[in-house]
């Protein structure tokens, strides 16, 4: 018998590669992942907006999933709340009902933050055990595993800032936790439209112009996204409550906007001039929107103008609730009707971007199966 019937040489092994099937199955659990950081982010507002995010003052990242479940556990909960300022200086009178209230609000944006880990990472080792990932999506998705791992830290840095000497949360820190959440909902999305079949944009003429104005949109989003947190963390709203006008001017003098020394310490700072450059910046998305919106109407075709004509709309809608939540700050919208218009423009701010990533990704490149 020939030794190469004794010793056959060994089959190479057929690595299995992946398919239209597995980038479907990858992008809608991309999709899934980004819809919970959606509202991931909703909830956090809301934990905000009820000054619940330092009702629970320990970071346990495991065995924090358990709530308080006995009488004993809520009252020991509730005298460490007791001992930080936000306690004592705001909420003396608070109850054990109340504290469970925003107790509620803050284990739940937690857990939520959990749910998310776990809805990502175990696909991910899934998808990546099978051979079900492409070699070039696989950084990217490390990429956004990073960032919800810092994510982590980030929320417990925030919340930190608050339990010593202040009664709220840094705003600087809350404006990058909000930033993060945004980029790792972004890139979610970004990747998502880049696998599966599709067809070109049909951006005939100056694709470039297109192309460049659109991630100029999504850059100043972020931006946007990040002065919003500082608003929010100034709770800049409640001051100023005019529209169009502010401080009895379109454009205070410069000893109003700028009253501290250094410059940018006032963007950070001071909550009328965190409020105006707000204002400011969705004046140019919305004037970088409309341009978007003629020049696809001219020179571009099927989803690269369908989706200029719903960024701009976002756009409008969101300046529009924008204002709702400025004006409406007294009664009869104070209170829990406030909170509902509030939480509205923040999800669409997260609208705003999720459409802007979209239009942005088709522009750069043409969608593409496996």
């Amino acid at each position: 018998m020939e030794d190469w019937l004794l010793f056959p040489h060994p089959v190479p092994e057929v690595k299995h590669r992946p398919t239209e099937e597995s980038a479907i199955a990858v992008r809608n659990w991309l999709w899934i992942v980004a819809g919970l950081v959606f509202l991931m982010v909703i909830v956090g507002g809301a934990t905000r907006l009820t000054e619940s995010g330092l009702s629970i003052v320990e970071w346990k990242p495991v065995t924090g999933i358990i709530p308080p479940l006995s009488e004993q556990e809520w009252i020991a909960a509730f005298e460490d709340y007791k001992k930080i300022p936000q306690y004592k200086e705001l909420f003396p009178d608070m109850d054990l009902a109340g504290f469970q209230y925003i107790y509620a609000w803050e284990w739940a944006h937690r857990l939520l933050g959990r749910l998310i880990g776990v809805v990502f990472v175990l696909p991910l080792v899934w998808f990546w055990a099978k051979g079900r990932l492409p070699s070039s999506v696989k950084p990217k998705l490390l990429g956004i595993l990073g960032l919800g791992a810092l994510q982590g830290g980030v929320g417990w840095w925030m919340v930190s800032s608050g339990l010593v000497h202040r009664t709220e949360v840094a705003q600087e820190r809350l404006a990058i936790h909000l930033v993060i959440a945004a980029f790792i909902f972004s890139a979610c999305l970004w990747v998502a439209g880049g696998l599966g079949p599709g067809k070109p944009s049909s951006a005939h003429d100056h694709p470039g112009r297109l192309r460049g104005l659109a991630l100029l949109i999504l850059a100043l989003v972020f931006v946007q996204l990040f002065m919003g947190g500082i608003v929010a963390g100034l709770r800049a709203g409640l001051v100023e409550n005019t529209w169009p006008l502010i401080a009895g001017a379109f454009i205070p003098p410069a000893d109003v906007l700028f009253p501290k020394e250094l410059w940018w310490s006032n963007l950070l700072e001071t909550p009328i001039t965190a409020q105006f450059f707000h204002r400011m910046i969705a004046y140019v998305i919305f004037v970088f929107a409309t341009l978007h919106l003629a020049d696809a109407s001219m020179n571009a075709g099927g989803k690269a103008r369908r989706g200029a004509v719903v960024l701009f709309g976002h756009v409008v809608l969101q300046i529009a609730l924008g204002v709702a939540t400025l004006v409406l700050v007294e009664a009869p919208y104070a209170g829990a009707p406030h909170i509902v218009i509030a939480l509205a423009h923040q999800a669409v701010g997260m609208g705003v971007l999720a459409v802007a990533t979209l239009q942005a990704r088709r522009l750069v490149a043409d969608l593409k199966a496996y």
